[in-house]
């Protein structure tokens, strides 16, 4: 590799970030990339190790070729990094803004020191190759006559349709939102992911060769019975769409809303797409969001930006453990350790170990929330962690807004699968075999619907699986 004591030669540099302060006044994105030369001397601290356990189980979901493209972008070779890039990652324009980074958490160097600064390498090459003219439409040389529906439009499904498109296949697909992108669109704020990035891929992908049909409800406004008699193969890649809920008194009042719903009307309302009377606000408001997730994080910089009185974020289970040094005390695995994240820097108070018990207040909406604190102690047969509330520790808090964002729980069981007679897994999630097809023949799942509420980079890797699986299946 590049630079044999690159690692101890350079210190590790990030992207530039605009203050809290200034960037909760707008939506737009608020980080910003150094010079070429700075990745040029992050890309030298990737050392010769070995094992590059950065593209292992442990690390990169999709298999990044990480180890050689920051050598070559160590030497200055940008565009032979791009195409190493886009060999396993459909879009790295995404993951290198919204993945958590697991490859960094199993760096080698990360043994005892600042890992590799391999997401902002990754998103540095792929908007070099944008500015440089390198991302250009690829659709194949010769066409298979098959033809492919794709039911939904976030990473695993657009991942599946550019592969399945790149090998000759007549490829749509089908989306209920009025716009391509699922999740990225409507469940991603703009100050992590502007909209813009999104249209500025699908172009290619329309170029390509791909049909998108919004607006089309499957299962309600074309059958499964029509897609099976116009598809040679079906992808189901509908996302984990069934929240988790709270059900607890109280819980219909109004002003007491799911995370999706909340972030979607604010992406809409940004985008001109929803009028300022159809938007849930947390302007001048005390706001609770139930979650400690990357979700109720999203939720809290948008409420930060729309001028929130107070921010209150609670989630049921303990307090991680701090952790400040710059190694991975789990490696190679990913660390459970406290995570402070832009939101929250934003501005916002934090609690752990907490359950809500009951929602109070009246037919203006909700007015206060009672809580008791909770301890995990080990159970008895079982060894897992069984939740106890400590006595007499019920307090209450005042709030006009509540946001839900305790994650998924699994696919949506919708009218579609009813109709295909889909089977599940133990969680509820679309069953598949080890080519990824469910229980009817030719149609096969994706992503979120299939493996439960994950990472993007995660189902972009589900995506491209199923891809082969569906060429395999036509005899490609």
């Amino acid at each position: 590799m590049g630079k044999p004591t690159g690692f101890l030669d350079y210190q590790p540099e990030y992207y530039l970030s605009e203050a809290p302060g200034e960037r909760i006044r707008h939506f737009k994105e608020f980080i910003s990339l150094p010079a070429p030369e700075a990745f040029s001397r992050q890309g030298a601290r990737c050392m010769d190790c070995g094992i590059p356990f950065c593209h292992s189980e442990y690390g990169c979901p999709v298999y990044n070729l990480i180890p050689e493209w920051n050598d070559l972008v160590y030497r200055d070779l940008w565009q032979e990094a791009y195409n190493r890039l886009e060999q396993t990652n459909n879009f790295p324009e995404f993951t290198g803004r919204l993945c958590p980074a697991p490859c960094e958490t199993a760096c080698t160097l990360s043994i005892n020191d600042h890992p590799v600064t391999i997401k902002n390498i990754e998103l540095a090459i792929i908007e070099q190759a944008f500015s440089s003219g390198w991302v250009i439409p690829k659709p194949p040389g010769n066409e298979t006559g098959k033809r492919i529906a794709v039911i939904g439009s976030g990473p695993a499904g657009l991942a599946a349709a550019q592969q399945l498109r790149r090998s000759g296949h007549d490829v749509t697909v089908f989306e209920k939102s009025p716009m391509p992108g699922g999740l990225l669109r409507y469940g991603i704020p703009d100050f992590k992911l502007e909209k813009w990035i999104i249209d500025r891929r699908l172009e290619q992908l329309e170029q390509e060769g791909i049909t998108f049909e919004t607006n089309i409800d499957v299962g309600e406004d074309i059958s499964a019975r029509f897609l099976v008699k116009s598809f040679d193969a079906i992808l189901l890649a509908t996302g984990a769409g069934e929240p988790r809920r709270l059900e607890v008194p109280g819980a219909d009042l109004a002003g007491i809303h799911l995370a999706m719903d909340y972030l979607t009307r604010s992406n809409m309302f940004v985008a001109g797409k929803l009028g300022e009377t159809e938007l849930i606000t947390a302007r001048d408001k005390n706001v609770l969001v139930i979650g400690g997730g990357d979700t109720g994080s999203d939720c809290i910089g948008t409420a930060n930006r729309q001028g929130a009185r107070h921010i209150l974020q609670v989630e049921i289970l303990p307090k991680p453990a701090e952790h400040s040094k710059p190694c991975n005390p789990a490696w190679p695995g990913w660390p459970n350790i406290m995570r402070t994240s832009s939101s929250h820097e934003e501005g916002c108070e934090r609690e752990w170990g907490i359950a809500t018990r009951s929602f109070q207040g009246d037919h203006h909406g909700v007015k206060r929330v009672h809580f008791n604190r909770v301890e995990w102690i080990a159970g008895k047969n079982n060894g897992n962690l069984d939740i106890k509330e400590i006595r007499g520790s019920g307090f209450s808090r005042e709030f006009e807004l509540v946001i839900l964002a305790m994650g998924f729980v699994h696919v949506e069981h919708n009218r579609l699968l009813k109709q295909f007679n889909i089977e599940f897994d133990q969680k509820g999630n679309i069953l598949t075999d080890a080519r990824q097809m469910s229980t009817v023949a030719g149609v096969f799942a994706a992503g979120d619907a299939a493996a439960g509420a994950s990472l993007i980079v995660r189902a972009i890797y589900q995506g491209r699986r199923a891809a082969r699986a569906i060429n395999a299946y036509l005899g490609r």
